[in-house]
Order: C-alpha cells, then structure tokens, then sequence
C-alpha cells in the first residue's frame, strides 16, 4: 500500500513539474545580469555627485569641478573598461558649440556628449542600439551654473547605468554594435541627444532601438508617500511623431494606434526585462513621456527612430530641480542619501538584458504580409528571412485587439503559416530567433496578395 502510495505521489508530482510554465534564459545574459553591481553603481553616484555642478553651463575647462571635468572621468572609465574589450569598445567626447538662444542658453558652450562604442562581431550587420543617459544637473534657476548641482539620480542614475552596462558588456562580443553615450544639456533642452539624433539621420545610423534612462535610483515619492522598488516605467508614443501625416491613413485603416515601432519596443522591453530580472515589473506608460514633460529619447523619435524613456515608478520632486537646503524639517535636493541602489540594479540590469537580447538577436524578418484576398477565419501570415544574423526560426505573436502585450508566441521554422485565428480578432506580429533563442524586435504584418 505504501509503495503504491509513493508512486502514486512520485507520477502527480511529475506532473506538475512538466505542467509548469518554463522561462528560457539565454546562459550568456543570466551571467552578464548576475555582474551588475549595486557598489559599482553607488561609486558612479559618488564620483558625479563629487563634481559639484555638472550644469551643462558649468566651466568646462575646470579640471575637477563642472561638466567639462565630469565627461572627461567618463571617459577615463569608458577607457579601463576598453582594456577588456579585446580593442571591440572605443570612446571619445564628441563636442560641438550650441551657440546661445537667450534661453536656457545665454553665452555660446562646448557642449559634449561622451560616447563608447562596442563595435559589432558581424561586418555584415550595421545595426545600432543605443543605451543613453544625461550627465548634466541642475539647480532651482537652471542658468546657474556655479553652485553646488549634486544631480545623483537625475540623471546621475542613468549615466551610472549607461558605465554599468558598459563595464559589464565590454567583455563579449554581439553581432551587433551598441553605443552607450552619456548626453549634456538636457536640463538646457534637450540639446545633446538633438545633436546626436541629428547627426545620426544625417549619416544614416541604423539605429533599431534607443533605451533612454533617466531618474531610475530612487524608490519613494513625495506627497503621496508611495515606496515601491518592484516597478518600473516604460514610456512610448503610440502615433509617430516622424513623418505622422504619411502614416496616418494606413494607422486608421489597419487599428494600429497602439502598434507604432515605440509601443513595439515597450513591450520587447517589458518581456525581456522581466525575463531576466527578478522582482521586478516594468509597468508600460500610453505616453512618450511623463504628462507636459520631455526627456531624450524624443528627438530620436522626432527624428524617426524608435525610442522609450525608462523612469523610476514614484518620482520625488523634492529631490529634482531643487537647490540643497532644509526647510520646515524637509529636506530638498538631488542627494545620493535618497537612492536605492538595489533598485537602480535591478534597472540597469532591465537595460543590459535587452540590450544584450537585441544585440545578439538575428535582423527583423522583412516584408511580413498578412494575406488580405479573401474573406475567411483564419490567418495566413508570409515574411522573408531577415538580411543578417543566423536564425533558429521565428515567433509569431498575437494578442487580443484589447490586450497591452502579446498573449501567445507561436514557433515555426516556416516562411509561410496559417492559423486558425482571425485576423479581424487578434493583433499578429513576427519575430526572428537566433540559434541561442534570442528575438528581434516584432514586426506587425501589412496587408498582401
């Protein structure tokens, strides 16, 4: 009786081990992951926060104080991490003259962005994806640039993530190149990244996804009291900002309000993060930014390229745009006292895992049609192979035309697939899978013949 009783035991409990659901994690990313370090990050925070002011019209010649000293240390530690790298990661500051607009801008500066490259493994793959963070802080009065702007998690936060991924992905190689850059004057308007998209249209980078963080250290809000470190914001456009008058009929024709390359990218973003990252959930926000607000992914999707905007999920605003100082017991200002760095680990290593994902990714499959000739029931989807990367096969993915994210993923190795699922139902999209099980970006099928 008893032995039948273990058996009995022994066969349920198999059961439920083949009854779960398994989450497949490539090796190679669970370890970069594992690397990401809540010290390194606080010695980041230390450092910046060490410069005084990293106003974006802060002395740029000061050897210790001021955004000229700030984008040099970055660049030091974008160098050590190089040594590493194999000769695959180089870095420089790239500077220009934003000459001034009587603005936020009153006398002419050396704007510079501080950009490290890791250099692609494929020769024939010339995609780019870019994590980004701004170096600059500010005071109360943002034209002051001589007092004290401590800026440690906006966007001190972000820049730290940008040097983390950095360190930690300096040491592989993916198919794909990725640039990690820390930008200046975004306090002052966006201008960096302005610079940066700009030039990358003019050169036609062929950018595929830009992560852009900014303030993601800190775990409370002010006014509503709120504590949380297990969520994150996504924010993505949902129409284009780029070329909307052109695509606007075919949004409308089609229902894809909710579908543009941005909300794609948001949801890649929420999937793998949440793949990779324990007890953490990235919380997907219908805006390219917070509510009359600006950060600097828009000018790369003012400039057509596809971008989102990771934000901690409870802002304190007694902490941003603040000068130092106490009053009525509270204290104000931008202090590394007021970070958690076990979630700004948590938030950089969301960034690495898709970055990493991304980069080891085959290319999007192209042309993917969904057949429109006749009137039927189910749905027949067609794609060719995607122009690099070696590929295992592809998703398919549906959702609901009322769900947030994609609710089914369908493997095949074929070009060609009929489903029995209406297309007048569900929302379709195709992914390319390498060997190792990473995925491209989705791609959402146009009507064919």
């Amino acid at each position: 009786m008893r032995k039948c009783l273990l058996v009995m035991i022994m066969v349920v409990s198999m059961t439920l081990v083949h009854g779960q659901t398994t989450i497949n994690r490539d090796p190679e990313i669970e370890g970069m992951v594992r690397e990401v370090s809540p010290d390194s990050l606080q010695s980041y925070i230390k450092a910046m926060v060490a410069f005084g002011t990293r106003s974006t019209v802060s002395s740029t010649t000061d050897k210790k104080r001021g955004i000229g000293a700030a984008r040099e240390w970055v660049l030091m530690k974008f160098n050590q991490f190089a040594a590493a790298s194999g000769g695959r990661l180089t870095a420089f500051v790239d500077t220009s003259t934003y000459v001034a607009d009587g603005k936020r801008v009153m006398s002419n500066v050396n704007l510079g962005n501080t950009v490290a490259t890791l250099k692609g493994a494929d020769p024939s793959d010339n995609r780019i994806f870019i994590i980004s963070g701004h170096l600059d802080s500010r005071r109360t009065d943002v034209l002051d640039g001589t007092k004290d702007a401590p800026g440690a998690n906006d966007d001190g936060s972000g820049s730290a993530a940008v040097l983390e991924c950095a360190r930690v992905m300096s040491k592989h190689a993916f198919p794909a190149t990725i640039i990690f850059v820390t930008v200046s004057g975004e306090e002052q308007g966006l201008l960096g990244s302005t610079y940066m998209a700009k030039k990358a249209r003019v050169e036609n980078w062929n950018i595929e996804a830009v992560l852009n963080n900014d303030i993601m250290g800190s775990n409370n809000s002010n006014e509503t009291n709120i504590i949380n470190n297990t969520q994150v914001r996504v924010f993505s456009e949902g129409l284009p900002s780029y070329d909307l008058s052109k695509q606007a009929k075919l949004i409308r024709q089609f229902g894809l309000e909710n579908d543009g390359k941005a909300r794609q990218l948001a949801r890649y973003v929420k999937e793998v993060g949440e793949r990779y990252v324990d007890n953490l959930q990235v919380v997907m926000i219908y805006r390219n930014d917070r509510f009359l607000r600006g950060g600097d992914h828009t000018p790369y999707v003012d400039t057509g390229f596809t971008a989102v905007r990771i934000t901690e999920m409870n802002e304190n605003f007694n902490h941003q745009h603040q000068d130092v100082r106490t009053e009525n017991g509270v204290v104000y200002g931008d202090l590394e006292e007021f970070m958690d760095f076990e979630y700004l680990r948590k938030n950089t290593a969301l960034n690495l895992a898709n970055l990493a994902n991304l980069a080891k990714s085959p290319g999007m499959p192209q042309e993917v049609k969904v057949e429109v000739r006749n009137l039927t029931n189910g749905t027949q989807l067609m794609w060719k192979a995607p122009a690099v990367g070696k590929i295992k096969g592809y998703y398919i993915l549906m959702r609901e035309t009322t769900s947030a994210v994609w609710q089914k993923k369908i493997f095949t190795t074929e070009t060609d697939v009929k489903l029995p699922y209406s297309k007048d139902n569900y929302f379709f999209a195709v992914q390319s899978v390498s060997e190792t099980g990473n995925e491209s970006l989705p791609v959402v099928p146009m009507p064919g013949r």
